[in-house]
């Protein structure tokens, strides 16, 4: 029978678990996709899309098994002694613990894991209830704190060689020619047949048990697998080929992008507009906006060589040049950031449509003096919340990605990715605008492959507290999760990514090495496959961790360590290496005084 004077624990576990997967979302997942707007092989808007699809097929088909291991495998049933009740309080301030530390994170900007957010906030609240010698700290058959805590290394290292190996199979086969512009057309088939046969094996090796795929035969799996990925791969060749043949080797600029479905019969297509180029974007990455090229540049300044005792600010002190007059302020890299953020909002503030309206709205009625509570402001602010709504739920969709990773150029941070980036082999924009396009499904299977594996963060414990609330006995938790409850968190990972993901994407894009659509097809394809090897172990691994270990692997391919940036991958290895004690300790401690709490 149901748990029902416990209902405000299963209450605000609920909404811990809909925050950890929002907070998944807004930073797992857009670190996921900042690779493809890196590269601008996808627009924000249309990585939002194809998010938000992806999400929710690898979490509805393939994610139970992951749930299985963070809500069995850590802290075992019986260390409960029968107590439902402790049970459903034990994961509740796990997800409290791991939610409040991924959302500080995501509110400054910083990359960390939430799976390993989670699996330490388990750790540390198991410590709690049943105490150190209860925790499954050792390797439990692959389950336990020592295997998944094993990914720390072995997931970067696995998903650095996939990237690395598939690049260079790219690097090889078309970079290197003499005319790589028709290997790429042509050899892009086999780049679709490979990740459709990847997307399609975690589907039918590794489906939810409801949907009882993983049960079938294995002639019967190695048959739909290759099947699919071959039919991928021959669907590419009639309608994909024919297209990129027109528009990048012919140099056709009347092709619009619908005319894929006439197939091969775009081999037979009389010249319209032919160009002395190809009308392809320029995958470039620069560090100077774009509107910033019309502006005057500044007067050159000269810095003082040595800062008084009085000097506030003095990495901010100029010397006058008598030459020249005053000499302007020089801006800290915040200031640049805010200056990007403002121009940001010069362009929303022009737009149509209801993210116009409350951009204007807000800036046509700003708070008064005096605080809150004075009875103009209140009416002020009753006035400024309809817009600042919309601006909540609308802001990310219109986020300028590329504007905000620009305009660091002159900062230390902008002349270390210069270096970076002069390391780095620039090819021909025809070849990575046909990888571009493998670019999409590459990332739309990483994002399958992540909502595969990262819905065992919420949905584990979530289906723990739900099971026990509902029935009272903590033993009805090792059944299956529900598809409802894998669809739920799903859609809630899926708001995080549209309303919150661009304060990580904004920092991730471009930061550890030079992305381009070849280069960040073979980052997403190898972190994908190797999401869903740890998935197929029923490992949670953290996909954060495969994307950076596959684009250090990429970078590495140039030839010179000189090629990546590895102060960026030592500040992102310190913050997965700072989650475990801090996400393990404040579940710990939320648990601990919960539990032992003096009461009448």
């Amino acid at each position: 029978m149901a748990l029902d004077q416990y209902s405000y624990v299963f209450a605000i576990g609920t909404f811990f678990a809909l925050l950890d997967a929002y907070n998944n979302g807004a930073n797992d997942v857009a670190n996921a996709w900042a690779t493809s707007v890196s590269s601008r092989s996808i627009s924000y808007r249309q990585a939002m899309v194809f998010g938000t699809i992806f999400e929710m097929l690898g979490a509805i088909t393939v994610g139970a098994r992951t749930a299985e291991t963070i809500k069995n495998s850590i802290i075992p049933n019986e260390a409960f002694r029968g107590n439902a009740g402790v049970q459903m309080l034990a994961f509740t301030c796990a997800l409290a613990g791991a939610s409040i530390w991924v959302m500080w994170c995501t509110r400054h900007s910083a990359h960390v894991s939430s799976t390993y957010s989670l699996v330490s906030a388990v750790a540390g609240v198991g410590v709690a209830t049943v105490g150190a010698s209860q925790v499954q700290w050792g390797w439990n058959d692959g389950k336990g704190l020592g295997a998944i805590f094993s990914g720390l290394v072995m997931a970067p290292a696995i998903s650095a060689a996939f990237g690395a190996t598939i690049f260079m199979l790219i690097k090889l086969v078309v970079h290197l020619r003499k005319n790589p512009v028709p290997w790429a057309v042509y050899s892009s088939p086999f780049f679709f047949l490979i990740a459709g046969t990847v997307c399609t094996l975690s589907i039918v090796y590794k489906g939810s048990p409801n949907l009882g795929l993983n049960k079938k035969p294995g002639w019967y799996v190695a048959a739909v697998t290759m099947g699919t990925g071959a039919g991928v791969g021959l669907l590419a060749a009639i309608f994909f080929v024919p297209y990129v043949h027109a528009k990048v080797i012919r140099k056709d600029h009347g092709v619009k992008w619908w005319m894929f479905i006439y197939g091969p019969l775009l081999f037979q297509r009389p010249e319209v507009a032919v160009g002395d180029r190809a009308n392809v974007p320029n995958y470039a990455v620069v560090q100077e906006d774009s509107d910033d090229e019309e502006q005057p540049q500044p007067l050159p300044t000269k810095i003082s060589p040595a800062p008084t005792e009085n000097d506030d600010h003095p990495e901010k002190k100029l010397e006058q040049d008598p030459e020249l007059g005053e000499a302007p302020v020089q801006l800290t890299y915040k200031e640049i950031q805010a200056q990007g953020e403002r121009k940001l909002h010069a362009k929303l503030l022009k737009k149509r449509g209801p993210m116009g309206w409350a951009m204007r709205t807000l800036r046509d009625n700003p708070m008064g003096a005096g605080r809150i509570y004075e009875i103009h402001n209140i009416r002020m602010f009753l006035k400024r919340l309809p817009a600042m709504v919309v601006c909540g739920l609308l802001y990310g969709l219109h986020y300028d990605i590329h504007a905000a990773q620009s305009g660091i150029s002159g900062t230390p941070e902008g002349e270390r990715m210069a270096r970076v980036y002069a390391e780095a082999k620039k090819y021909p924009n025809e070849v990575e605008h046909t990888y571009s396009f493998v670019q999409i499904l590459t990332a739309c299977t990483a994002s399958f492959a992540h909502g595969a594996n990262d819905i065992g963060n919420s949905v584990g414990p979530w289906a723990v507290i739900y099971s026990a609330w509902s029935t009272g006995s903590p033993a009805a938790s090792k059944a299956e999760v529900p598809i409802w409850q894998l669809a739920v968190l799903s859609a809630t990972i899926s708001v995080g990514l549209l309303t919150y993901g661009y304060n990580i994407m904004k920092v991730m894009g471009n930061k550890i090495t030079y992305h381009s659509p070849s280069r960040g097809c073979s980052m997403e394809m190898g972190a994908a496959i190797t999401v869903l090897v740890f998935s197929q172990y029923s490992l949670p691994v953290s996909t954060s961790m495969c994307i950076t270990g596959a684009t250090v692997g990429v970078g590495l391919c140039n030839g010179t360590l000189k090629a990546v940036n590895f102060q960026r991958v030592g500040l992102l290895m310190l913050s997965w290496i700072a989650t475990i004690p801090i996400a393990g300790s404040i579940g710990g401690v939320l648990m601990g005084l919960f539990l032992n709490a003096p009461h009448f």
